[in-house]
């Protein structure tokens, strides 16, 4: 899907509030969350690159309150960039 911000999903298909936008930058994927219920989120964190999502998700195995390979998806996030070849580059007006 896109929408103003750019190409994104929905990380916790239940939750339509919660998008996960994806782009591609020099040839890596990165993700940056908003959340209608908490507008300032957007502005708050930028993109981040899928390594740094895997370093991360090292330490949320050993808790059981979110699991960031749900939410960032690296499969997910191709077939969405897939989905739009015309904007796979780095989108950089979503600030």
């Amino acid at each position: 899907m896109k929408d103003e911000r750019g190409i994104y999903y929905y990380p916790f298909p239940q939750n339509k509030k919660v998008r996960m936008y994806v782009r591609e930058s020099d040839g890596t994927i990165c993700f940056r969350l908003w959340n209608s219920d908490d507008p300032e989120l957007w502005s708050q964190h930028g993109w981040l690159p899928y390594e740094a999502v895997q370093q991360a998700s090292a330490m949320y195995e050993q808790k059981n309150d979110f699991n960031p390979k749900q939410a960032y998806d690296l499969e997910i996030a191709r077939a969405a960039l897939k989905d739009h070849p015309e904007t796979t580059r780095s989108n950089h007006n979503t600030g």
